[in-house]
């Protein structure tokens, strides 16, 4: 009974000293990290993405989703050095 105790707590300790992510990365406790726009902890993660979905731009723009800085920009079609305005968006 002494060492499936002792068994017991060694498997739950280890789990307190790491997570994994989705992609089975391991992390330590209480380490942070981003993946696909998800800020994680080993003990949680919350999305990231809280902004809203552009709708309504000029038609001459096009609306590009950005998945390193989990946003979207929106920008001239033939240009997109150039950003356009937005006047309606979704929250999603």
């Amino acid at each position: 009974k002494k060492y499936l105790a002792l068994a017991l707590l060694l498997c739950t300790l280890l789990s307190l000293t790491n997570s994994e992510d989705k992609h089975t990365l391991t992390f330590f406790m209480g380490s942070r990290w981003r993946a696909n726009c998800w800020d994680c902890t080993c003990t949680r993660c919350c999305r990231a993405l809280v902004c809203a979905t552009p709708q309504w731009f000029p038609d001459d723009c096009v609306s590009v989703f950005d998945p390193e800085a989990c946003e979207y920009v929106v920008h001239k079609k033939d240009d997109p050095t150039i950003r356009c305005p937005v006047f309606s968006a979704v929250l999603k």
